[in-house]
């Protein structure tokens, strides 16, 4: 009886403790990038075998003491242990882990992991995207990548010039191949459009992987010479999910070309400063008002107000069709005015798996409307040039109130009001983008080992274009029969692709084989009408129809693995192309792989250093067939102008001009060698990868000069020359801090390269890089044994003071005469190394990110200055003219005698800031773990460089303003840009 009584006495004394001191918690696991639930996360009370997994819908139970530590695991993102405090909720986020996962990366025609790839192939998922103002989906990867660099220009939703370790060609595209879901895109625009991937939303890409060694690539054949880019987007799922972001920004620009005021132009000209030449001092001020002082260039540019606004949804419908629907909305002003893009987009994404999952479907679907008004860009000379000492307006001007110099109805001979130019034309486009693929991917029942995969593409854009000019605008023809001009283009262009293929993977004991093997059938269209001036009785409209393009390939892989230590890694296409004659038609395109991953051997498998270790080594030839003729191997006639005619009785016939020909014309070919190294240490807290890389191009596709009388044109397309590109890069991923409320990392890239023209056509220089200031002049130079583009000058002379002697050059070659043999080479417009690097902070609740670029050793030719800051310009044709101040620096006289000198080439070396975010997330705002991010940021945050023009990155693919690379002759300038935004995820 005692002991029944003590023992009911000591179990009412423990009761309370086990009733305080264990409790039950309840809680939802997400994925913090997304806020999904994750079902099936492990939950375990650390140290016992107490533990519980997540729901359908990420939810949780689990008993647990005061002070317990609670591990959440789950494949593929980073281990979490939470501390028990009492609390009865607790909701947790959990963070991708891609080193941890094996992470699965997208290739040509299928997947790998990081583990067992063979080539150079670099994945960026959305938790890796740059942040901040990115209108243009390749500015979600600007700087992460090594060997990549991506250069925009200030231009509302601006094309953009991308570069895998460098390019590979001269004339040819330098473009690499992107691919979307699977479907090659044309590098081609449309009219009305700002660039190929303009009418792409960001919000809806998932991720990038990056393709560079020949091993990654030769599965793409004639076209993979200059990287691949495989763009996937995003793909429904399951678990229902909502988002919703906002963004506001606000532009404005931090500098411009510094010119004379109009206080400063008035002492200047009535000073006289030119040799020889009395400036008509008369033709300053306006109606007797000499105090004006237009700033020409603050009266073009404007600050900026912009919007984003995107929407998706997923989830099951019908509880059986994983789907995602999203639409966005950009509205983005110009920092020149008229300048405006607009863009709206739809997406569509459906994923049903069928028999089992054997049969799986991913319908993608995207409409995109693209409207622009684009803004002459060339006003932005304009507007340097203009005289300070104009008023804007002029009442009684007959010209639409703007003034103008004129006399009478007349404008004058010179530069016209640039205000005037932008507002009374109305330049504007409209491109119409349906775009998608529908993917089988079905697995054998018989032999699961054993898949086939049909992939059908399409990309159709259809755009409008109207250029209208106001019956105002000024001319100095007093005959012309119509004012202004009224032109309407229209442009359609067609993408269909046909892929298939089979995939047999089959696991052995000690071996792993896989063998892949298909068939790919592309036709690109192009057609449209170049329309007259409906207002011009004598204009006529161009209509065009381009010939077909056909791809079409034949393509194999095989992968071998050896005791998970030993990778090979065999690739082959044969392409042929419908640009090509028929003895050319068709080329081989073969790559080999090997790797070893050392981490696996017993001597490193245990080791507390090394978490993964990978050599590699790879070779492979991969082709290039972009030209612009698509026929240039057949005879061809175009019709000859409208007044080349001949009688033929009493007819008129009009004349028929045959266009040059090259029948031998074939495929530009690039051999690359690479190895590399892939590594991780300290549980891959350490990550990355160095490369070494050369590339040698043959077979040139480039447009060089021939013989008299040998074709029907002085220049024909030709395979000439040789080019070598070799490089060296390396990359390195830092989780420097990983707690359970402080996150730490930060990556850093650097790509350092050489290129060298190795041959060209008889051993011959070839002239290239037109400039403004005079007629026919170039300043850039292909030239066996130095870099393509090279610039060629004379060298400057200075005297005792170390001021330049105007038109005083060295005597290089030592003949006593100073002419055209004395020009030598000075640097090149390529970086010899490129850098990127970018780190993001999570504290609590907050984030913060910012990423930089830097650029060494590249060199840009100053064309603003070199024709435009000499004295004699002060005289612009019959009226007065604006120069740039730098005119004080050098005291040069006139443009023909200083424009080839060396003075002009300077180091546009810089370090930039890209985007600086700063964000705070309010969590668990809804029963289903909602949560709102609010952040701020800045966009092109600071620039430091010696350069002294407007911005030392001067592009080649503006879609207002063409340029040659490295030749700056005024860029559309770059805004500094603030953004607010929240993000809201349910």
């Amino acid at each position: 009886m005692k002991t029944t009584t003590k023992s009911i006495l000591f179990l009412m004394l423990i009761l309370p403790v086990f009733m305080f001191g264990q409790s039950s918690i309840k809680g939802t696991v997400t994925e913090q990038a997304t806020s999904i639930p994750l079902p099936g996360v492990n939950v375990v009370v650390k140290g016992t075998t107490n533990g519980a997994a997540t729901d359908f819908d990420g939810q949780f139970t689990i008993d647990a003491e005061e002070g317990d530590i609670l591990v959440f695991s789950y494949v593929g993102y980073q281990q979490l242990e939470i501390t028990y405090t009492g609390q009865s909720q607790l909701n947790v986020e959990l963070i991708e882990d891609a080193a941890q996962l094996d992470e699965v990366v997208i290739i040509g025609y299928g997947t790998t992991t990081k583990k067992d790839a063979t080539g150079s192939v670099e994945s960026i998922t959305q938790e890796d995207f740059t942040k901040g103002n990115i209108v243009t989906a390749e500015n979600l990867i600007s700087g992460r990548v090594s060997g990549v660099t991506v250069n925009t220009s200030g231009a509302p939703g601006s094309g953009t010039q991308i570069r895998i370790r460098g390019g590979s060609s001269i004339n040819g595209s330098n473009d690499p191949l992107i691919i979307i879901d699977g479907l090659p895109i044309s590098n081609d625009g449309v009219t009305g459009s700002r660039g190929v991937l303009a009418s792409i939303n960001p919000s809806d890409i998932d991720s990038f992987s990056v393709l560079k060694d020949a091993s990654a690539t030769a599965i793409y054949g004639s076209r993979a010479s200059n990287g691949v880019i495989i763009i996937v987007t995003k793909k429904g799922k399951s678990t229902f999910s909502a988002t919703f972001d906002a963004q506001v920004s606000f532009g404005s620009l931090t500098d411009n070309i510094d010119v004379f005021t109009g206080d400063e132009y008035r002492a200047l000209v009535e000073s006289q400063p030119i040799n020889g030449t009395t400036l008509d001092t008369s033709l300053l001020g306006f109606q007797g008002d000499n105090t004006i002082n237009t700033d020409w260039q603050d009266q073009i540019f404007r600050n900026t107000v912009s919007t984003q606004y995107n929407a998706s949804l997923q989830g099951s419908l019908f509880n059986a069709l994983p789907a995602r629907f999203s639409f966005g909305y950009t509205d983005q002003q110009g920092a020149v005015k008229t300048s405006e893009f607009n863009r709206r987009n739809l997406s569509l994404a459906l994923n049903p798996s069928m028999f089992d999952d054997h049969l799986k479907i991913s319908l993608n679907a995207n409409l995109a409307f693209e409207d622009n008004r684009f803004a002459d860009a060339g006003q932005i000379g304009a507007a340097m040039r203009y005289d300070p000492t104009k008023p804007v307006y002029d009442p009684s001007s007959p010209f639409g109130g703007y003034y103008q110099h004129r006399n009478g109805n007349i404008v004058a001979n010179g530069t016209t009001n640039p205000l005037a130019s932008l507002e009374q034309r109305n330049n504007t486009g409209d491109a119409n983008r349906f775009y998608g693929n529908l993917n089988f991917d079905y697995k054998f029942h018989f032999l699961p080992e054993l898949k086939a995969v049909i992939n059908l593409g399409f990309d159709e854009t259809k755009s409008k274009g109207y250029d209208v000019s106001d019956r105002l605008v000024p001319t100095t023809d007093t005959d012309q029969l119509f004012k202004g001009s009224y032109r309407e283009n229209n442009q359609i262009r067609k993408n269909a692709l046909l892929d298939g293929y089979l995939n047999y993977k089959k696991d052995f004991e000690t071996f792993t084989g896989e063998l892949t093997a298909g068939y790919s059938y592309q036709k690109f269209e192009n057609s449209g009408i170049n329309g007259r001036n409906v207002r011009d009785p004598l204009s006529v409209d161009d209509i065009y129809a381009d010939p077909d393009v056909v791809l079409i390939g034949f393509f194999a892989r095989a992968n071998a693995t050896f005791l998970d230590k030993y990778l090979v890694t065999l690739t082959y296409r044969r392409d042929g192309t419908s640009r090509f004659s028929k003895d050319n038609q068709w080329g081989n395109f073969p790559a080999a792989a090997v790797a070893w991953n050392m981490s696996e051997e017993d001597f490193l498998k245990d080791s507390n250093t090394f978490s993964n270790l990978k050599l590699r080594a790879s070779y492979g030839i991969t082709g290039q067939q972009s030209i612009s003729q698509k026929d240039i191997f057949l005879n061809r006639y175009r019709a000859g102008r409208g007044d080349s005619q001949y009688q033929f009785g009493n007819s008129t016939i009009s004349s028929l001009i045959a266009s040059e020909i090259n029948p031998d014309l074939k495929w530009e070919e690039t051999k690359t060698f690479e190895v590399g190294v892939d590594y991780g240490l300290f549980d891959n807290a350490l990550s990355g990868s160095l490369n070494y890389f050369n590339k040698n191009s043959d077979d040139l596709l480039f447009e060089a000069a021939v013989a008299d009388g040998t074709n029907f044109s002085n220049s024909v397309i030709q395979n000439i020359g040789k080019l070598n590109i070799q490089g060296i890069e390396f990359a390195i991923n830092a989780d420097v801090i990983k707690k359970e409320d402080l996150t730490l990392n930060f990556n850093f890239n650097a790509t350092f390269l050489n290129r060298e023209m190795k041959e060209l056509a008889l051993d011959q220089d070839v002239r290239t890089g037109g400039i403004a200031g005079g007629t026919g002049n170039n300043i850039q130079i292909h030239r066996e044994g130095e870099a393509p583009n090279s610039f060629y000058v004379f060298k400057q002379l200075y005297d005792n003071s170390g001021n330049p002697i105007e038109g005083a050059y060295a005597d290089l070659n030592g003949d006593n005469v100073i002419n055209d043999d004395d020009r030598y080479v000075k640097e090149n417009p390529g970086a010899n190394a490129n850098f990127g690097f970018q780190s993001s902070l999570y504290y609590k609740n907050f984030d913060f990110a910012f990423n930089l670029r830097a650029n060494v050793g590249n060199y840009v030719y100053n064309n603003v200055k070199s024709s435009k800051a000499q004295y004699e310009l002060l005289q612009d044709n019959a009226v007065l003219g604006n120069i740039p101040k730098s005119v004080l620096e050098t005291g040069f006289q006139r443009t023909a005698d200083v424009i080839i000198s060396d003075i002009y080439v300077e180091n546009a070396s810089f370090l930039r800031m890209d985007n600086l975010t700063l964000g705070y997330t309010f969590s668990d705002i809804t029963k289903n773990s909602g949560s709102i991010r609010v952040w701020g940021g800045v966009q092109n945050v600071f620039t430091l460089t010696n350069y002294s023009g407007l911005d030392p990155e001067v592009t080649d693919n503006d879609s207002d303003l063409t340029l040659t690379q490295g030749i700056d002759n005024v860029v559309y300038p770059r805004p500094r840009t603030v953004l607010v935004g929240a993000n809201f995820k349910f």
